[in-house]
């Protein structure tokens, strides 16, 4: 798929992007795919190139632009190093709800004035803490998003005020989220909760338990990965997106 890679200039900086379309003329809807803890790096780009064969234009930011020239983290590692566990929950951390909010609102329009891009309302996704950003955008940011979707995200439905669930009633996009077995950054219990604040506002969601891993579809994830639910993921965002998107 095309790429072109550029920066976007935001409230705090100016943050890497690229953006992947498919073959041939434009324009077509624009999704945001968010990544997980291990950033923006080869895989998701590989991955960003992928929903872009499906009919979108995707753009992928580097979200951790706060930092600078950051060192790439290793997903099979950066949990267990004591060190790299340290530095990448402190990355994580550093991007608030805030944060996550004015950063989408420069994203959007970015997508809005490219000629590759249709329409002024889009599609988010993500993974892992990334899974966690696409439903917050939803809420906190809810005229531009029209469909989001999260996959194994951690934090949907947690015990403190910045969950993503309590923001339901100002989702106006259509949600799918995907979360895995004996996951304990999204339980079952934490799914109920969301089931009940997306249903309680009306919102149309669908939220799937898929029998596989936290971090089941990211490939470079060696431990974790799991093709047949990675396979999963894509037909659901091919389906869901083809339906939400057009």
């Amino acid at each position: 798929m095309p790429t072109i890679t550029d920066t976007i200039t935001t409230p705090d900086g100016t943050c890497p992007v690229t953006l992947a379309t498919p073959d041939g003329d434009g324009p077509w809807p624009g999704v945001v795919m968010y990544p997980d803890a291990g950033g923006r790096r080869p895989v998701f780009e590989e991955m960003a190139a992928k929903l872009a064969g499906f009919g979108y234009a995707v753009l992928l930011p580097d979200v951790y632009y706060r930092d600078g020239d950051w060192a790439p983290f290793d997903l099979n590692t950066a949990f267990s190093d004591p060190d790299e566990r340290k530095r990448v929950m402190s990355m994580m951390s550093s991007i608030t709800p805030d944060k996550m909010a004015t950063d989408a609102g420069a994203f959007f329009d970015y997508l809005e004035a490219r000629p590759e891009v249709s329409g002024s309302a889009f599609g988010t996704t993500g993974y892992c803490m990334g899974g966690r950003t696409s439903l917050m955008v939803a809420g906190r940011v809810p005229e531009r998003v029209a469909a989001a979707m999260s996959f194994h995200g951690g934090g949907l439905a947690a015990d403190d005020a910045s969950s993503p669930h309590l923001l339901a009633d100002q989702i106006s996009a259509a949600v799918y989220v995907a979360g895995a077995e004996n996951d304990g950054s999204f339980t079952t219990e934490q799914s109920e909760t969301l089931d009940k604040a997306l249903t309680d506002a009306d919102v149309e969601h669908t939220i799937e338990t898929y029998p596989a891993a936290h971090g089941f579809a990211v490939p470079d994830h060696d431990a974790v990965y799991d093709p047949d639910a990675a396979q999963r993921h894509w037909d659901a965002m091919k389906s869901f997106f083809g339906a939400k998107l057009g």
